[in-house]
């Protein structure tokens, strides 16, 4: 098999890019790594630490002080802030309603650029965010961009927060969520969340997730080899 290969998933919030970009990884031997956990992790400890976006010396200060890893357990790729893990803390409402301005921050983008890139230099990795494609990994030999029905994202995302004991928060409230952060995402300053020319559009309204990845596994093959 070649080796650095990446395969770039972006798309809209709630379409099941972490979902497919893992089973992509595992089918394939290569390694996951997770854009938007960490750009979650980077929330969590603006919002613990109370840091004003508004102030770049404190942003700039704030990021000298964070240190984000990934970790294997249970077959899982879970993220650590600091040595602490925020795996599931990171997915809670806070950090939803609060990601989309820290990840429009040039001075966040341009740090989590640089150390995507580095895990890319000489490894197979498969890689979702909404950059990656066009920013990240403009060269990425397989490029996704998901979709799927406002709808059917939300109702997803409910059933997600539910399953982990966040009943906070009702169906039309995460709608409202996932609509204010497209807007927010595509309409950024820096990096907006855009299909890359070259990229794949899978939309997964109607497919299961064991479809998608037999379509994206179909896309990737004659790359593993040439």
């Amino acid at each position: 098999m070649r080796k650095n290969i990446v395969v770039a998933i972006d798309g809209y919030s709630s379409c099941g890019k972490s979902t497919l970009a893992k089973a992509l990884a595992k089918k394939l031997g290569f390694i996951y790594i997770d854009s938007g956990a960490m750009y979650r992790a980077i929330t969590l400890y603006f919002l613990r630490n109370n840091v004003d976006l508004e102030n770049h010396d404190a942003i700039v200060d704030a990021l000298q002080h964070i240190e984000l890893n990934f970790h294997a357990k249970d077959y899982e790729s879970h993220i650590t802030l600091n040595g602490e893990e925020v795996s599931d803390e990171i997915r809670l409402m806070p950090v939803s309603e609060a990601v989309s301005p820290v990840s429009a921050i040039k001075e966040v983008r341009t740090e989590m650029v640089k150390q995507q890139q580095r895990m890319g230099k000489s490894k197979n990795i498969v890689m979702d965010g909404r950059d990656i494609g066009t920013a990240v990994f403009p060269d990425a030999q397989v490029k996704f961009f998901m979709t799927a029905d406002p709808k059917i994202r939300a109702e997803r995302r409910f059933k997600e927060m539910q399953a982990k004991g966040d009943d906070s928060i009702t169906l039309e409230e995460v709608f409202e969520n996932l609509a204010h952060r497209d807007y927010a995402d595509t309409t950024r300053e820096e990096s907006p969340l855009t299909r890359a020319e070259d990229a794949i559009i899978l939309d997964n309204t109607d497919i299961t997730e064991a479809e998608q990845l037999t379509f994206a596994l179909e896309k990737v093959q004659p790359f593993l080899t040439t």
